[in-house]
């Protein structure tokens, strides 16, 4: 009864407008030995993403025809891939973004306006992308990556602006006036942040992979789309909502110092008493009443026993990156789809059926057109294969009709991502290679599992070099901003460290399978050849820009004759505190994409929040100000003769602040450390 639904069904299979052939299992020999399980090969004459919604649909009603007749039927292949979805924590990850907002400027106002810009920017990015989709197949993944990307650098950047204008308004500016510095100096390191991330992205094409250059390219523009929206949306929608950025409270406080601002002798604008710039969006009076912030007191205690904290930061990421050690990459096959697909149900039934290498044949084309008996060459080169370890079958050689050239498919022991079938591949080309010289007949190896493990080599191979292009140009962008050789080194290194580490944690739970279930990891594996260089790319730029938003305000204070120890803690008051909410929204929304059905989508997301944990927590916030306490004033040095040729990069705004405040500039305040010492530039 069976033999006779299995044969309807195909026949059914083969009326579809656009199918070219279909096989009778029982014809081909497709049943397994216990006879239980029998497959039929569908050949349509367009490619899958070509295929009309007819010929899926009819597809669809075949299967479900034989499901009605009592048959378990599953579909592989790419003609009816599942799309994928990254479920309810995506926007668990917004939502947590948007609590971190409110908790770090106490008005939902001021928490809206980045989530609002943000999502703005990723909607423009993302229509771009599905525009020229058919035109350049670019493909879900590469959506479904930029808007990830897109949603987090979108809410940082637009964070920074709006916490810097409320700074301004704190100092008792007008809405205008405080826009316009907020833009001038936190926008500028936006747009410097913003250029790492995009270099970094577009340099994924030195690669030489058509898919990589393509994630980098969409990735990169919907950057570009978020610099330009925090550049000019947020400006126009602070002029909007005005003060309301700010919690009544401050509001109050903010009028008085306006208030109470001294006048000069013919009428200059008041200049409000003893404030500090807050940054972190609360106004801190000077002097020593002034109560430390936890970003205060962080730096003190790091100060305090800089050789303990740094030694333990920089061991603790170093444990992390031992799994990296083992990284072993590779191309995503059905067998890393999620379980509940059509696609994974029919990888699996066949592994189980036909064995694990079913699912991965390698096809031998051998070329004898050199040789003076093709087919004698071709059956030696079968023999020789068949020889080989990890060899399941070999099927009869099939010639082409000058009969001098023949295909031989080799259906592996392991399944396709296996090193096993990896190292197969390298015997197979190595024992062509020897009987080239009897033969005359050359072997070459082909099929998507070859492909894949080529492709995978060749991203292996790139890896290396691109994160030494990636550390160097950290080392030569950072050393143009702070005018230093050691303060770039150990922003490059500590880039190295958490990017190491967040590798090895990948290794551990999607190569090694800790933690497999909480992460919702079906199959363990290889890693996906592209994650590790896209994430070396994008967390480039994002480290940068916590580096140069917190040690810029210590090269500030320092540049301004505060003590290298006191510098470290000013930066750390005036920064902290936003660094730690654009990091935690950034963990946020990248976490959210760990719900993701798409393997490679889930792997990415996690990397990028595991890499962006340690890079602002680890390295930033800990490595950082103990580097900087232990080396002192060595830290800031740097040749005369480099400084005599390195162009100035204002990144922070410091000749904004020498046009418009060239009073405080030339003799600053005392700081709330060491109120009686007067400090000049």
């Amino acid at each position: 009864g069976n033999k006779a639904t299995v044969e309807k069904t195909v026949k059914e299979l083969g009326n579809g407008s656009e199918v070219a052939s279909t096989t009778d299992p029982y014809l081909t020999k497709s049943v397994s030995q216990d006879g239980s399980t029998a497959y039929s090969q569908v050949k349509y004459k367009v490619a899958s993403a070509d295929m009309e919604d007819s010929s899926k649909d009819a597809l669809e009603e075949a299967v479900q025809d034989a499901r009605d007749a009592g048959l378990t039927v599953e579909v592989g292949g790419d003609a009816l891939q599942t799309t994928p979805h990254t479920g309810a924590t995506e926007v668990i990850g917004i939502a947590v973004a948007a609590v971190v907002l409110v908790i770090t400027f106490g008005s939902l106002i001021a928490a809206g306006l980045p989530l609002l810009t943000a999502l703005i920017g990723v909607g423009i990015g993302i229509a771009t992308i599905t525009a020229l989709n058919e035109a350049l197949d670019l493909g879900s993944t590469t959506a479904t990556l930029a808007m990830m990307i897109g949603l987090a650098v979108g809410i940082d950047y637009a964070l920074f602006i709006v916490s810097r204008y409320r700074s301004e308004l704190a100092e008792g500016r007008e809405r205008e006036e405080a826009a316009g510095r907020a833009v001038g100096t936190a926008g500028s390191a936006v747009v410097f942040a913003g250029l790492t991330v995009v270099i970094a992205l577009v340099c994924l094409a030195v690669v030489d992979s058509p898919m990589l250059t393509k994630m980098g390219l969409a990735a990169g523009g919907t950057v570009v789309v978020a610099v330009l929206i925090a550049l000019t949306m947020i400006p126009a929608l602070l002029g909007f909502v005005g003060r309301k950025v700010t919690p009544e409270g401050h509001k109050a406080k903010a009028g008085k110092r306006r208030g109470r601002g001294k006048k000069g002798a013919k009428g200059e604008a008041a200049v409000p008493d003893a404030v500090t710039k807050p940054v972190d969006g609360e106004s801190q009076p000077v002097g020593a009443a002034a109560k430390p912030n936890l970003g205060t007191r962080w730096a003190r205690f790091v100060i305090r026993r800089p050789l303990p904290v740094l030694l333990l930061g920089v061991v603790g990421l170093g444990v992390t990156a031992v799994p990296a050690l083992s990284l072993n990459l590779g191309l995503p096959d059905n067998g890393s789809s999620s379980t509940d697909t059509t696609e994974r149900k029919a990888y699996d039934i066949l592994s189980e059926k036909f064995g694990p290498g079913f699912n991965g044949p390698l096809m031998v084309v051998v070329d004898a057109k050199a040789s003076d008996d093709p087919e004698t060459a071709v059956a030696q080169v079968t023999g020789e294969i068949k020889g080989l370890d990890d060899v399941a079958t070999v099927t009869p050689a099939t010639f082409d009709k000058a009969g001098d050239t023949a295909v031989i498919q080799v259906v592996p022991s392991s399944k396709p991502n296996s090193t096993q079938t990896e190292d197969l591949v390298h015997s197979i080309r190595d024992t062509g290679a020897d009987l080239k010289a009897d033969t005359d007949a050359t072997v070459t190896v082909t099929g998507t599992t070859a492909m894949n493990i080529d492709v995978s080599q060749k991203l292996t191979d790139a890896l290396v070099p691109y994160l030494a292009l990636v550390v160097g140009l950290a080392f030569i962008l950072l050393m143009l901003v702070f005018r230093s050789i050691l303060v770039p080194l150990k922003a490059a290194l500590g880039f190295l460290l958490s990017v190491l580490g967040a590798l090895g944690a990948v290794v551990a739970v999607f190569q090694w399978g800790w933690l497999a279930d909480v992460f919702g990891v079906d199959q363990t594996g290889p890693i996906m050849s592209i994650m590790p260089i896209f994430m070396i790319g994008v967390v480039f730029g994002l480290a940068m820009d916590y580096e140069v938003f917190l040690v810029t305000r210590m090269r500030e204070a320092y540049v301004h004759g505060e003590k290298p120890s006191d510098a470290v803690v000013t930066g750390f008051r005036h920064s902290a505190r936003v660094v730690t909410a654009a990091a935690i929204i950034m963990i946020a929304v990248f976490s959210g994409f760990i719900g993701s059905s798409e393997s490679m989508v889930k792997m990415i997301g996690f990397g990028l929040a595991v890499a962006v944990l340690f890079d602002a927590f680890v390295v930033r916030m800990t490595i950082v100000p103990a580097v900087l306490a232990l080396l002192g004033r060595k830290a800031w040095w740097l040749p005369k003769w480099l400084d005599r040729i390195m162009p100035n990069v204002d990144v922070e705004g410091e000749k904004l602040h020498k046009v418009l405040d060239p009073v405080a500039d030339a003799e600053p305040e005392a700081t709330a450390d060491d109120p009686q010492k007067t400090v000049h530039a």
